[in-house]
This record gives C-alpha cells, sequence and structure tokens, in this order.
C-alpha cells in the first residue's frame, strides 16, 4: 500500500483552537493509519516528494507549492474564493463532507463529476443524555464568531425572558475578539466558558436538554451529529448540510432571524410534548450514526483510485 502525505493546518491539534475541520483531520490520520497505510504528515510549507499521494485540507491548499504529487484536495467549507479555483480543478480527485458541499463545488467549478466525493463525518457513540423535565439547559457549541450565529441566538434569547432556561455557549473567544467582546451576555443567563475538549465537552453535553446552532452558514455541523450521539435535541438554522446532519431528528429554522428561534424555542421549552417527540427522534437518529471508521474507508477508497 503506497504512502500517503497529509497536509494540515497548522494548530490541527491546538486544545484552545478546536474545529470541526481540526477534528475530521486528525480522525482521518488516524483512521488511514489504522487502516494499514502510512501517513506522513506535512506542513504546507514541508516539500512533498513528486509522485507522492497526497491528502490536503481545502483551507491550506492554494498555499502548497507546485509539484507533481497527485492531490486529494479535503475540502471542508466551499468558498467563493478564485484562489481555490487552479487547486481543485487540477486536483485527482475532490473530497467534500457533505452531499450539499459537492453540489455548491460543482457548480461553482469545472469539476468532473466522478472525481468529486463526499466523505460524512463520523462521530463517536457517547452515554445518552438524561435530560431535565422543563429542557431549560440549552448548548451552543462552536467558535464564537459572526458565522456561527450568536448574535442571532441572543437576540431570540432576549425575547424569551418570560420563560426560564439557561444557555452555555462553548467556544472559542480569541477568532473574533471585537464580535465576542460586544454580545449581550443577558444578565448571566448566557455563558461563555470558552473552548473545550474532551472531558469538559462531554460534561457540557452530558448537562444539556438541547443544542442550539444557530449558524449563518455551515457545511455539514459536526456538533448536530455529536448531540445525537447522546440522544440530545437539537434546534437549527437550516443552512448547508445541515439538515443532511441532523436527517429529521429536531427542528430547522431559518438563518439570520431572531424571531424564527425565538420560535422553536418558545415550543420547545413550553410544550412537553414537542420535546419528548424530539428526545425520542433524537435517540433514534442515533442508532443510524456512522463512525470515523468509516470516514476513514471512505476517504482510503479515493486515496487508492488516485495511487494506481
Amino acid at each position: 500500500m503506497r504512502q500517503v502525505h497529509v497536509v494540515v493546518p497548522e494548530g490541527v491539534d491546538d486544545p484552545a483552537r478546536p474545529s470541526g475541520g481540526n477534528v475530521y483531520d486528525r480522525h482521518v490520520c488516524d483512521g488511514l493509519a489504522a487502516l494499514g497505510w502510512p501517513v506522513s504528515e506535512h506542513s504546507v510549507a514541508e516539500p512533498i516528494p513528486d509522485g507522492a499521494v497526497v491528502l490536503i485540507d481545502g483551507l491550506v491548499a492554494p498555499a502548497l507549492p507546485a509539484s507533481e504529487a497527485r492531490i486529494v484536495v479535503l475540502v471542508h467549507m466551499p468558498r467563493d474564493d478564485d484562489r481555490d479555483r487552479a487547486v481543485l480543478e487540477a486536483a485527482a480527485a475532490v473530497v467534500t463532507t457533505s452531499q450539499w458541499s459537492r453540489r455548491r463545488l460543482l457548480e461553482r467549478y469545472d469539476l468532473r463529476a466522478d472525481r468529486v466525493h463526499v466523505a460524512t463525518p463520523g462521530v463517536e457513540r457517547a452515554e445518552l443524555a438524561t435530560g431535565s423535565p422543563g429542557g431549560e439547559a440549552l448548548l451552543c457549541v462552536g467558535a464564537v464568531t459572526p458565522v456561527k450565529g450568536h448574535d442571532v441566538l441572543l437576540g431570540a434569547l432576549a425575547s424569551l425572558n418570560d420563560l426560564s432556561w439557561r444557555c452555555e455557549c462553548v467556544g472559542s473567544l480569541e477568532i473574533d475578539p471585537a464580535f465576542a467582546g460586544g454580545l449581550r451576555r443577558l444578565d448571566g443567563r448566557v455563558t461563555f466558558p470558552g473552548p473545550r475538549t474532551g472531558a469538559d465537552l462531554d460534561r457540557s453535553y452530558a448537562a444539556a436538554d438541547l443544542l442550539v446552532l444557530p449558524s449563518r452558514t455551515e457545511a455539514y455541523g459536526m456538533v448536530v451529529t455529536e448531540a445525537l450521539a447522546r440522544g440530545l435535541p437539537v434546534v437549527a438554522t437550516d443552512v448547508g448540510g445541515v439538515s443532511e446532519a441532523l436527517g429529521g431528528a429536531g427542528l430547522l429554522v431559518a438563518a439570520d432571524d431572531p424571531a424564527a428561534l425565538a420560535g422553536a424555542l418558545r415550543a420547545w421549552l413550553t410544550d412537553a410534548a414537542l420535546r419528548q417527540r424530539l428526545r425520542d427522534a433524537a435517540r433514534d437518529r442515533r442508532e443510524s450514526l456512522a463512525g470515523w471508521p468509516a470516514t476513514a474507508s471512505t476517504i482510503a477508497a479515493v486515496l487508492a483510485e488516485v495511487a494506481r
């Protein structure tokens, strides 16, 4: 089996900067190694041998020096950036994380459909969340930036002061400190503990009743399946590949619409029957979620084809 050279972003394992893309890259590297592929990790500045098979994170792909390597580009989020055009159109293959992303790339670039593949993010099964009777513990997981829509979430929550709830927003405050610093804290009912990983993040999920994802765009929404892997219901914006991740096991609302999000959250907080239906749906969806070995196997098949 040929060696695969994997080019990852700087700080891929930095616990202070967790991201879905970094988690995906690490699981894929580990999964390829488990499948018997010799994996050599590189930064974008390191030379790649001519003729090598290379899997490169799309975030850094435009900076890859010209080479005779066989390039497979892993696109976490399609960007409206012409710097990606030459890289993607010259690649031996492209891997996306959702059907939505694949459609976007085929619409935007001159790519052969048989060269663009989907490797859906896996998820690790976790203990079932028990939930509380009133469903008052809300959780939002994601870096505190405009794209993740925390301002929309806080706008929605501000109209729910007549109800009992609390919301924990787990994620980095350092990527856009001006945006993070300007958010209303709503009298302490919303907390911002910063990024969490591993057991600390597990405890945040375990203490929650509902995941809220107010993003303005998502290629897939790995936090959705992370919640569903615990049987935790989800309210999310209907953007990108979120509906693929959700699989019908939650509520979808329009993006950038605090009133729509507030309506869904009010329904959750005031309707016990709805809470039970969503919990049942989340547990059903939990049973159909694939693990990371399936993701790695899909990418391994693409690499094997390119290596021929």
